[in-house]
C-alpha cells in the first residue's frame, strides 16, 4: 500500500505524515462505494436516455410518510439569512468573512481552479481562518485582517465525481471530495469546536439519498477517528439536479443527525435538466436569462424545497445572485440591484430561511429583505407551507418555460464558455464576466445548451441555424472580440486550449458530463 503526493513548497504545513495517514484511511473505507455509485449514475442515465423518466421513489415512501425531523441547528447555524460564497483565495476570503453576512461558504468546488497551489494554500487558508490567523498584506500595501465579528465558516468540498490528481493512493488518484473533506477535519474540526462552532459543510452535485449516506458514513467515520462527538459535523446539501429534487425528503433523512438543510442551487440545477434529458426534445431549453426563478418548474422544485425542509425542522437556503456592482456604470448596478431585491423578496415571502450572494456588495440589499420578512426571528422554519403541492410533473415541465433561442442567447454562451475556461486554466475559479460572478455552474449551462440546441437541430428566432458549423463560426467571431478586447493580455496558447475544451464538450456527439473533467487533465 503506498501514497505518492506530488510536491508543493508549503505541503508538510498540512500534508504531515498523520494527516496523510488519516487520507489514506478515508480511501480505503469508502472509495469502492464511491465508484459504485458513480457507475450507479451512468446505470441511470441510460434509462433516462431510455425514456424513463424520474419520480418519487416507491421503496422510500414510508420516509417520506413518517413523522421525523433532523437535529436541531447548533447556535451559529440558527441564523443564517444571507450567505455569502467564494473560492478558498486569502484576499477574498478575508472580505467575506468581514462582509456582514451570517456564513460565508469557502469554496472548494465550483469558484476554485482546483490546481495543486490553489488546493494546498486554500487548506493553508481555511486552517488560519479557523484560527482566527487569517491575514493579508498585499504587494500595493494595502493590510487585510479579520474583523472581532466574522461570518460563521462553512466548506464547500468538491463533488464525488472529481478525483485529486496530486494524491494517488494505491495506485488510484483519491477522490477529490474525500481529501477536500478529510483535510478540513484532520486539521480544524477540534479547533472550530473548541472556539464555539463545529466542522460544518455544503455537500454539492448529489443526485440521489444513496449518495447522502455515504456523506453520512464518511462523517461518522471521522468523528470517531478524530474522538469528536457525532452530531458534531454539520451539512447543508445543494440540491442542484433534478434527480435529487425528487429525493428530498430521503437525503435529509440519511443526514438527519448531521444534517443543516438545502440549498436551491439553481444554476447547476438548469445544467443538469440539459444533462439528464439531454437526448429528449421536449426537454430543451431557452435561451439562459430566460429560465428565471418563476419558471413554473424551477418555482416548483423551489416550493417543494422549502416545504420539505420545514417539515423536517431543516433550513432551506436560496439561490445565489452572482451580479457584481459596477461601479463606473451606475445605471447599470441600480437595474441589476432591482432585480436583485426582487429575487430576495420573492424568496424571503416564499418561506426561505436564507439566501446566497456572491460580492459583499449585496450583502445589504438581501440582508433588507430578509430583515423585513423575519425581523427579529432567526429563521421561519415554523412556515410550513401546507398549499404547496407538487408533484412529478411539475418537476418535469421544462415546456412551461417559455422563453426563446435568440442568437444573442447562442453568442452569450459562447463568450460565457471561453473566457470563464480560460480563467479556469488560469487559475481562477470565480470569474467576472459581464457584471456576474460566473463559475463553473454557468459555463456547464452554455456548453449544455449548445449541445442541446445542435443535437435537436433548434434554430434561433432570426432563422439563424445552430449546428455545428454555425457555432464554429462564432467561436472564430468570440475570440476575434475577446483578443481585440483584451489586446497584450490575451494568451493565445491558453485560449486555444479553452477553445478546444469548449469545443469538445459542447461540439462532440456524446455529451461529457462535467467540462471540469477534461479539462482537469490539463491543470498544473
Amino acid at each position: 500500500m503506498t501514497v505518492e503526493l506530488t510536491p508543493h513548497p508549503h505541503l508538510d504545513e498540512v500534508l504531515t505524515a498523520p494527516a496523510v495517514e488519516f487520507l489514506a484511511e478515508l480511501q480505503r473505507r469508502f472509495g469502492a462505494t464511491r465508484r459504485d455509485l458513480l457507475a450507479a449514475r451512468q446505470a441511470r442515465q441510460a434509462r433516462l436516455d431510455a425514456g424513463e423518466f424520474p419520480d418519487f421513489l416507491v421503496d422510500t415512501a414510508a420516509v417520506r410518510r413518517a413523522e421525523w425531523t433532523v437535529a436541531a441547528p447548533p447556535a451559529d447555524l440558527r441564523d443564517r439569512r444571507v450567505e455569502i460564497t467564494g473560492p478558498v483565495e486569502r484576499k477574498m476570503m478575508i472580505n467575506a468573512l468581514n462582509s456582514g453576512a451570517r456564513v460565508f461558504m469557502a469554496d472548494f468546488e465550483d469558484s476554485n481552479s482546483p490546481t495543486w497551489d490553489n488546493v494546498v494554500r486554500g487548506q493553508i487558508n481555511v486552517r488560519d481562518a479557523y484560527r482566527r490567523e487569517l491575514a493579508l498584506d498585499s504587494a500595493d500595501g494595502k493590510r487585510y485582517r479579520l474583523n472581532d465579528t466574522i461570518a460563521t465558516l462553512v466548506i464547500r468540498p468538491r463533488g464525488w465525481h472529481l478525483s485529486e490528481k496530486h494524491v494517488v493512493i494505491d495506485g488510484e488518484a483519491m477522490s477529490a471530495s474525500l481529501f477536500d473533506f478529510g483535510m478540513v477535519m484532520f486539521h480544524n474540526a477540534r479547533t472550530a469546536l473548541d472556539r464555539g462552532t463545529g466542522p460544518y459543510f455544503y455537500l454539492p452535485k448529489l443526485e440521489s439519498h444513496l449518495e447522502a449516506r455515504l456523506w453520512n458514513d464518511v462523517f461518522c467515520f471521522a468523528q470517531d477517528e478524530l474522538g469528536i462527538a457525532r452530531g458534531s459535523i454539520r451539512a447543508t446539501v445543494l440540491i442542484e439536479t433534478i434527480l435529487a429534487a425528487f429525493e428530498m425528503d430521503e437525503i435529509l433523512y440519511e443526514l438527519r443527525e448531521h444534517s443543516a438543510g438545502l440549498n436551491a442551487g439553481r444554476w447547476d440545477y438548469i445544467f443538469s435538466v440539459a444533462k439528464k434529458f439531454r437526448h429528449h426534445p421536449e426537454f430543451v431549453l431557452p435561451d439562459r436569462a430566460d429560465v428565471s426563478m418563476t419558471t413554473p418548474f424551477m418555482r416548483a422544485y423551489t416550493e417543494l424545497l422549502v416545504q420539505t425542509c420545514h417539515k423536517r425542522g431543516a433550513h432551506a437556503i436560496g439561490g445565489m445572485s452572482a451580479f457584481i456592482p459596477n461601479r463606473r456604470d451606475p445605471v447599470v448596478t441600480e437595474q441589476a440591484l432591482a432585480k436583485v431585491r426582487d429575487d430576495k423578496q420573492r424568496e424571503a415571502t416564499d418561506g426561505f430561511d436564507g439566501t446566497w450572494v456572491a460580492h459583499p456588495d449585496l450583502v445589504p440589499v438581501a440582508m433588507a429583505e430578509f430583515d423585513r420578512v423575519l425581523g427579529d426571528r432567526a429563521n421561519q422554519v415554523q412556515r410550513q407551507r401546507p398549499e404547496v403541492q407538487v408533484n412529478a410533473a411539475n418537476l418535469l415541465d421544462i415546456a412551461s418555460a417559455g422563453g426563446a433561442i435568440t442568437e444573442a442567447g447562442v453568442r452569450l454562451n459562447v463568450d460565457v464558455g471561453l473566457r470563464y475556461i480560460e480563467s479556469w486554466l488560469a487559475g481562477t475559479g470565480a470569474a467576472a464576466i459581464h457584471n456576474l460572478m460566473e463559475d463553473a455552474a454557468t459555463a456547464e449551462i452554455s456548453r449544455a445548451q449548445l449541445w442541446q440546441w445542435i443535437k435537436h437541430e433548434r434554430g434561433a428566432t432570426n432563422g439563424l441555424p445552430i449546428d455545428r458549423a454555425t457555432v464554429s463560426q462564432i467561436i472564430d467571431e468570440g475570440l476575434v472580440e475577446i483578443a481585440a478586447e483584451k489586446m497584450a493580455s490575451f494568451d493565445v496558447a491558453r485560449f486555444a486550449d479553452a477553445r478546444k475544451i469548449f469545443e469538445d464538450v459542447a461540439l462532440a456527439d456524446e455529451f461529457v458530463d462535467f467540462l471540469t473533467l477534461p479539462a482537469y487533465e490539463i491543470l498544473d
